[in-house]
């Protein structure tokens, strides 16, 4: 192992956490708050948000889709730009907390954000923000990456930059309480597939990082599989805590990463709209069948440490199946039918997305050529 680590986000996690948000940011500052649909007006985070700020100078800015897009965020880079603002708030889940974190960067560069995602220019600089988390998934509050999607050219891309890690983070899991099933969904699956992205790799006697993985798989597993608690505290506590940890830098330090289930993922969102995490389900088994040759000794490790089940010739495979059975528990689907009719005229359409943002060798061995993202998508596309 060789690496880095440093996560400087500070977490205020707890009930009752928002009205810390007044001793986070100084009075001095002027303070853009940024959210989505308006959710925060009904469940009563703006109002928290609202009196913890009592004392500030600030304004807002509405409208963040759920992918959140270049389109709309410009127009609060602009914002930020005119009024001078000092503090970016980004109150939300992950869309929320990444398209913040774009608006941060873009207000210090004068040309085209989009050369943010495209590698065009590299963030030096970016305004300061922080975080008050009201969906548990992506773990965007306490690390540096956004994903961020261009509606006129239906690209989905990627950035990650120190400079646009939150400050702070809040992370009060009571702004649950009034989630729809589906995003709670949501939230296990895409931390369960975070985690994987980073474990299920090649053996490498990190036990730290894979110790603490197999943990945070069995919490995951754990609140799908006794779901119907979802409106207990500790429930509550447990999922936003595990999504926190599933992508804070901890446990891909020093070890391979694989990422090619959301980079394929990220396709299906841009072209049909599915939910992030929904793509994730649909394409990692078929991925994993793929690459099975590379990932049997991660997979066995997972099915006896995650699943309990007895070693045997054939492990590695059942342990595919019982992932994709945990999905199902869940009535995640593991198949696009968004697509419409065309199979065929679909898998071409990902493929040709891939091919355009450079997608054509990925995984932890970049064995996954465009043949075999075309191998895997065939079996994840209904």
């Amino acid at each position: 192992m060789r690496f880095t680590y440093v996560n400087t986000t500070q977490i205020l996690f707890g009930k009752g956490q928002i009205g810390s948000v007044q001793s986070s940011i100084s009075t001095q500052d002027k303070i853009l708050v940024i959210y989505g649909g308006g959710s925060i007006k009904k469940n009563g985070v703006y109002d928290q948000i609202k009196e913890s700020l009592k004392n500030h100078q600030w304004i807002e800015f509405s409208g963040v889709e759920a992918n959140p897009t270049k389109e709309t965020l410009d127009k609060a880079v602009e914002i930020v730009k005119q009024q001078n603002i000092d503090f970016i708030l980004a109150v939300g889940g992950g869309s929320v907390i990444d398209g913040s974190k774009y608006v941060a960067a873009a207000a210090k560069y004068n040309g085209d954000g989009w050369d943010i995602l495209t590698g065009d220019h590299q963030v030096s600089d970016a305004t300061p923000l922080g975080a008050v988390l009201t969906l548990p998934a992506t773990g965007s509050e306490s690390n540096s990456g956004a994903v961020i999607t261009k509606a006129a050219t239906q690209a989905k891309l990627s950035f990650m930059s120190p400079y646009v890690q939150p400050k702070f983070a809040v992370m009060d899991p009571d702004v649950m309480k009034t989630l729809p099933e589906k995003q709670l969904i949501n939230g296990i699956v895409d931390a369960w597939v975070h985690v994987c992205e980073q474990y299920l790799t090649i053996s490498h006697g990190a036990m730290v990082q894979d110790g603490y993985a197999e943990t945070l798989l069995r919490t995951l597993k754990t609140l799908g599989e006794n779901f119907e608690q979802r409106d207990t505290d500790e429930w509550r506590e447990n999922l936003m805590w595990a999504a926190n940890q599933a992508l804070n830098g901890l446990i891909g330090s020093g070890v391979p990463q694989d990422w090619a289930t959301h980079l394929i993922g990220h396709e299906l969102t841009a072209l049909w709209g599915v939910d992030h995490a929904r793509s994730l389900a649909i394409v990692q088994p078929s991925l994993l069948r793929n690459q099975l040759s590379l990932k049997r000794s991660k997979l066995e490790q997972m099915g006896v440490n995650v699943f309990g089940l007895k070693p045997s010739e054939n492990l590695a495979e059942k342990t595919i199946d019982a992932i994709e059975r945990f999905y199902h528990t869940m009535q995640v689907s593991t198949q696009l039918t968004e697509h419409g009719d065309n199979k065929q005229e679909a898998i071409d359409a990902v493929i040709a997305q891939l091919k355009q943002h450079g997608m054509n060798a990925l995984g932890e061995h970049q064995a996954i050529t465009l043949e075999a993202s075309r191998q895997i998508l065939t079996e994840a596309i209904a």
